[in-house]
């Protein structure tokens, strides 16, 4: 019987990782294959063996990792998310239940661990959370200061577009955008207040050229933060290697010396 140490080095080998990573692209085309007529309708059947086979690959290995490693297994965060999305793919496929089994989708997401590109853009992700936080508080500020003022203003003319704070707040958020933002609500608005683009310049000016580019800002400071990161790490092992290289060339001139003292 093969030992776990084996196991669990051959289930994360670069041939079966790549070879997982296939069986959820796959999975993923078929999932998409679903939900076109076509497809439901002349290859429902093979659809269905298909995914049972790549649920089969699934739970392989879940099982393997799980036996090799035992409860170092939910150590890793994308083992404890293989998991969870296996897990519901084996719920019941009936009746509110059955939408969850879409969410198989998802391990998808597993192919940022093997491109370091993607890694990188993930961890400046996760490392500009707190900045994209504030800057989202800040947002949130400016939408309802706005939302009361349109809704106060424009809200009696205007009832589908600033009838309500949710409905002003929505709006703006369209404004924000750049999506039909002239033609399709501020110059309709200053037909009746000729006066409006007082308020929505500034604002277009404060929420899409000002508020959108400091997440930029914080995504970018944090990727250049990584990366410097990177450097002084780099920097730290060659510094390290060339004082090994000067240790080993240091050993090895003793013995030289030893051997000679000896030969005398």
């Amino acid at each position: 019987m093969l030992s776990r140490e084996t196991i669990g080095t051959w289930i994360e080998s670069n041939k079966v990782t790549g070879f997982i990573i296939g069986v959820i692209l796959l999975n993923a085309i078929t999932l998409g294959m679903e939900t076109i007529p076509y497809f439901t309708e002349n290859f429902s059947h093979i659809l269905e063996v298909v995914d049972r086979i790549i649920l089969g690959i699934f739970i392989i290995e879940i099982l393997l990792k799980f036996y090799a490693f035992h409860f170092r297994f939910f150590q890793t965060g994308w083992n404890i998310f293989d998991f969870l999305i296996v897990g519901i793919a084996l719920l019941p496929n009936a009746g509110t239940l059955s939408i969850l089994r879409v969410l198989r989708v998802f391990r998808v997401f597993r192919l940022v661990s093997t491109m370091p590109s993607l890694r990188k853009i993930v961890s400046a992700l996760i490392l500009s959370l707190p900045g994209i936080a504030s800057i989202a508080l800040l947002a949130g500020i400016i939408f309802y200061i706005g939302a009361v003022m349109t809704t106060k203003l424009f809200g009696g003319d205007f009832p589908d577009w600033f009838g309500s704070i949710p409905a002003s707040m929505y709006t703006l958020f369209q404004v924000m955008t750049l999506e039909s933002w002239s033609m399709g609500i501020v110059r309709p608005v200053m037909e009746k207040f000729p006066h409006a683009y007082i308020f929505f310049i500034p604002y277009i000016v404060i929420s899409t050229f000002t508020t959108l580019n400091l997440f930029i800002a914080v995504i970018v400071n944090s990727i250049a933060t990584l990366d410097q990161e990177q450097k002084e790490e780099d920097g730290i092992r060659v510094v390290s290697l060339e004082m090994l290289y000067e240790e080993i060339k240091t050993i090895q001139s003793s013995l030289i010396q030893l051997e000679k003292a000896q030969k005398k």
